[in-house]
């Protein structure tokens, strides 16, 4: 009887502290939940905020607009076989077209996709957008699958290197569709980062619509991203919503997302740009596109910067050196789009968006 009573003098504290952990643990997961959710409302709110700023921002120069179109339907469907569950997925693109442009002619066409895994069309791009329309470029900016300020449903719909592609190239149809002054024939596409990984797989896929293609510092091998990134960056791929796989599972599938493994399907006019000192996309991943365009025997231009300051942003900040090296963009985009104005010097760029 003693030994029964030891016994259970043991056994109950541990069962009670059993039980703590166990309620410690289900608090634990409900606090992440409402993190979530306030995450999401909170990124609503900043997107809320920015598009005000946008529209504030452009208005003496520019009519700006957001309009909503779609793209493919989702890549994963938690319940296939419901109702609507493979409908078309709705998105928002930003629309911007100078006010000085005459509605009678025909204008040039820049897909602006933005960059980050998940992240958004900022004001961030304020200064390059009034550098395109001072040019005459009508510029639009997909918010494609995955983009925050849209809540979590949205923001989960993310398929990098995947159906984000089709969202880019469905802004582009829908403005030679809807705009009359927009030249369907004088297509180009820009990027940085995830960005410049959504310009490049844009021309792979569509190579006859569009007419050049700029990619800065972009995400170009995604295996070996993988091997260099934090554990929580990683895990921002292997989710069950989005590739559900790490690249040991699936290699082919990382393959299949990543510039660098689709070289060969290169037609497009194309410049790159990449920074030795870039501590977000190493250099030796944009080097591995370069070669891999090479060994195809692809004709492109690119050029590596050397620790230019900034590193990742080094040539989208308000910088001299910055503007001076986006004067070579524009330079390389007025050759095959032929745009009423071209932007050549420091001068110039300054005044953008004031005259």
């Amino acid at each position: 009887m003693k030994k029964l009573y030891f016994v259970l003098l043991l056994v109950f504290p541990l069962l009670t502290i059993a039980q703590s952990v166990e309620e410690i643990k289900d608090e634990i997961l409900e606090l992440k939940s409402d993190n979530i959710d306030l995450i999401h409302r909170l990124d609503i709110l900043q997107k809320t905020v920015d598009d005000i700023l946008w529209f504030q921002r452009l208005a003496d120069i520019a009519t700006v607009d957001k309009v909503s179109m779609y793209g493919p339907a989702p890549a994963k469907v938690k319940y296939p076989t419901a109702m609507g569950a493979k409908n078309p997925l709705k998105f928002w693109s930003y629309v911007f077209i100078p006010k000085w442009i005459d509605l009678s002619k025909k204008y040039p066409l820049i897909v602006l996709p933005h960059g980050g895994v998940h992240a958004d069309f900022s004001t961030y791009y304020i200064h390059i957008v009034k550098e395109l329309m001072a040019q005459g470029y009508i510029v639009v900016a997909p918010e494609y699958r995955g983009s925050t300020g849209y809540g979590e449903e949205f923001w989960k719909q993310i398929d990098y290197g995947g159906l984000e592609i089709q969202d880019a190239h469905a802004s582009k149809d829908y403005m030679v569709e809807n705009y009359d002054f927009v030249d369907k024939d004088r297509v180009g596409i820009i990027g940085w980062s995830h960005g410049g990984l959504i310009s490049l797989m844009t021309v792979f896929e569509y190579p006859n619509e569009y007419k050049c293609s700029y990619a800065g510092v972009p995400v170009s091998d995604l295996i070996a991203r993988m091997g260099y990134s934090t554990e929580s960056y990683r895990k921002l791929f292997s989710a069950d919503y989005h590739i559900g796989k790490t690249p040991r599972e699936d290699i082919q599938e990382y393959r299949r997302r990543s510039p660098a493994w689709n070289a060969h399907k290169l037609q497009t006019p194309l410049l790159i740009h990449t920074n030795t000192n870039d501590d977000d996309v190493y250099v030796l991943e944009v080097e591995h596109l370069i070669k891999s365009l090479k060994a195809e025997g692809k004709k492109f231009e690119h050029e590596i910067f050397q620790e230019i300051p900034g590193g990742h942003s080094f040539n989208r900040m308000d910088t001299k050196q910055a503007k001076e090296i986006r004067l070579k963009i524009y330079s390389f985009l007025a050759k095959h789009l032929n745009p009423p104005k071209t932007l050549k010097t420091l001068s110039e760029i300054n005044s953008a968006g004031y005259r």
